[in-house]
C-alpha cells in the first residue's frame, strides 16, 4: 500500500456525511436543511483533507527537510470552507427564526414557478392519456364510434348527456325542464 493512499474509513465517513447532508437539503424544513449544509460541508472538509495526503510536519520552510511535510493548500482550502459554512449556516438560521416569528413553522413553501411547472407537467400528462394506441383523439373516435348498447353515435349519446345535465341542474335551482318555476304548476 502507496504512503499516500487515504484511509477508506475517512473516505467512507466522508462519502456518507455528503450522501445524508444532500438528502437533509432536499427537505422542506429550514431546520433539517440547516442540518444538511452543516454535514454535507464537513463531509465536503473531510474529503478536502483526504485529499490532502498523508500528514507530515507542519509546512514551515527551513524547520523541517521537505519531503515529510504536509501540503498546507488543502488546509487553506478548508478553513476558507469552514468559514464560509459559517455565514451560510448563520444566515439559514436568521431565515428560520425570522420563518417560525411570522408563520409559526419553518417550512419552505413553493414558489409560483414550482407550481406552474408541476401544473405543466400535469396537463402534459393528462393531453397523454387522451390519445388512443393509433394516435388519435379519444374524443374524435368517440364521435364516430356506435354505442352497442343504445344504438346512438358519439354526437347523439353527448346530446342525451348534455340534456340530461341541464335537467338535472333545472330540478336543483327550483325550475321545471321549460323554464317554469314549480310554485307557478302547484
Amino acid at each position: 500500500m502507496s504512503e499516500i493512499s487515504p484511509s477508506l474509513v475517512l473516505i467512507i465517513l466522508s462519502g456518507a456525511l455528503v450522501a445524508i447532508g444532500v438528502y437533509l437539503i432536499l427537505e422542506r424544513s429550514l431546520t433539517r436543511i440547516i442540518i444538511g449544509v452543516s454535514l454535507a460541508s464537513n463531509g465536503i472538509n473531510v474529503m478536502i483533507l483526504i485529499a490532502g495526503g498523508k500528514a507530515g510536519s507542519p509546512p514551515l520552510i527551513g524547520r523541517a527537510d521537505p519531503r515529510p511535510m504536509s501540503d498546507p493548500l488543502p488546509q487553506a482550502f478548508a478553513l476558507t470552507s469552514i468559514v464560509i459554512t459559517l455565514g451560510i449556516t448563520a444566515f439559514l438560521l436568521a431565515m428560520a427564526y425570522r420563518s417560525w416569528q411570522l408563520n409559526g413553522h419553518d417550512e419552505v413553501q413553493d414558489d409560483l414557478e414550482d407550481r406552474r411547472i408541476a401544473n405543466r407537467a400535469l396537463r402534459e400528462a393528462i393531453a397523454r392519456r387522451r390519445l388512443d394506441d393509433d394516435g388519435t383523439a379519444v374524443e374524435d373516435d368517440a364521435a364516430t364510434v356506435r354505442d352497442d348498447t343504445g344504438g346512438e353515435t358519439g354526437d347523439e349519446l353527448a346530446a342525451a348527456k348534455a340534456a340530461a345535465r341541464r335537467a338535472a341542474a333545472a330540478a336543483r335551482s327550483g325550475m321545471g325542464i321549460h323554464g317554469e318555476t314549480d310554485r307557478r304548476r302547484r
